[in-house]
């Protein structure tokens, strides 16, 4: 295989990987030919996962982690840094909560949940990962963000301002660390059929609304999601940063619909 297509060799943490879009990160970048290392919070999940992982042959291992936490994430970053000799090549800060509520209806502790575990642990991560990105030579780091930080929806505004600060974090780090070759970049789904969006995709009155509005007229799958994630990671992409792609079914590009009179 062309070098530039493979990721044969390299090293990467997925923070959120039994389930969801982490889950299939953890998987694309397996099959790419990464060594991964994922967390969570549920041991019984993350074992379930490993032994599913280690059945297709893939080098994966894992920690117990709430990524919310501080002194976990720099245990977690620790553990990361003994195991692959102080070099990390791809770091992918997908773990996130979602409350969708109207704006007046939000309490001090959905803000404070919402910050903590979807900007300041991909914050943080970013921070405690720098050495070990640019120990390696090729770093890339990939934020999982969300059309919400790009376009409105009726409900969720702490949600979709912790994504818009996950697209201009990578903006900022596209270009302080570009002098120690890590590449930062974003990536903003639409509604994908993961277990945190359940909810919303049994909601008729919603999710006949957002897909009237996606060209494309469906959710996303989680490997939909993935596979562009695995795609910024690659050699093939060295030139790709401090952008933010959207996975979207053509939802964000979408105009006013006009049916000219008869």
């Amino acid at each position: 295989m062309d070098k530039r297509w493979s990721l044969q060799g390299m090293t990467a943490l997925v923070t959120g990987g039994t389930k969801g879009i982490g889950k299939a990160v953890v998987e694309e970048l397996s099959m790419f030919g990464a060594r991964v290392h994922t967390c969570a919070r549920d041991e019984t999940q993350l074992q379930e996962c490993l032994r599913e992982w280690q059945e297709k042959g893939f080098q994966v291992t894992t920690s117990v982690c709430d990524v919310s936490s501080r002194d976990q994430r720099e245990n977690l970053m620790e553990k990361v840094s003994s195991l692959f000799q102080g070099k990390l090549n791809i770091l992918v800060n997908n773990v996130g909560v979602l409350r969708g509520k109207p704006t007046t209806e939000y309490v001090e502790y959905d803000w404070t949940l919402h910050i903590s575990t979807n900007v300041e642990a991909a914050f943080h991560f970013s921070q405690l990962s720098h050495p070990l990105l640019k120990a390696s030579g090729n770093g890339s780091i990939v934020f999982i963000s969300s059309i919400t930080g790009i376009v409105s929806l009726d409900c969720g505004s702490i949600y979709s301002l912790t994504k818009g600060a996950l697209n201009q974090l990578a903006r900022n780090l596209a270009c302080e660390w570009a002098k120690d070759r890590i590449r930062a970049n974003a990536v903003a789904p639409n509604i994908i059929k993961t277990p945190m969006a359940q909810s919303y995709l049994e909601d008729l009155s919603f999710i006949e609304g957002l897909l009237s509005r996606t060209p494309l007229g469906r959710a996303g799958e989680p490997n939909e999601v993935a596979s562009l994630v695995v795609f910024l990671c690659l050699p093939a992409a060295s030139y790709i940063t401090g952008q933010t792609i959207c996975v979207d079914g053509g939802l964000t590009v979408n105009g006013l619909s006009y049916k000219p009179h008869a």
